[in-house]
């Protein structure tokens, strides 16, 4: 086993998380809640509830739940896999976030 550089050819879907609708309107989260998607199943069917205002990110056939924080960013790639990056590594990490 070798470690490697991980890169991607296409844009995520991203949102900074908030739990103030005022700050992340509930369309935006509504739309990475219903892009994440069910890895192991053939249709790959989205996962109902997979994102929340309370700051919850549900992994889709991994147990349990990740807590997110305000200012940490919530992605989802072409493929319907959640991504969350802590606001920390936003800020001062290699990220491009526009």
């Amino acid at each position: 086993m070798a470690t490697h550089t991980l890169a991607t050819s296409s844009a995520f879907t991203a949102v900074t998380f908030s739990p103030s609708p005022k700050v992340l309107l509930p369309a935006d989260l509504a739309t990475i809640c219903n892009s994440i998607k069910d890895d192991v199943n053939i249709t790959h069917p989205r996962v109902p509830g997979a994102f929340c205002f309370e700051g919850f990110l549900y992994i889709p056939n991994r147990a349990g739940r990740l807590k997110v924080l305000p200012g940490d960013v919530v992605a989802v790639d072409n493929q319907g896999w959640p991504i969350l990056i802590s606001a920390y590594s936003i800020a001062n990490g290699n990220w491009t976030f526009t």
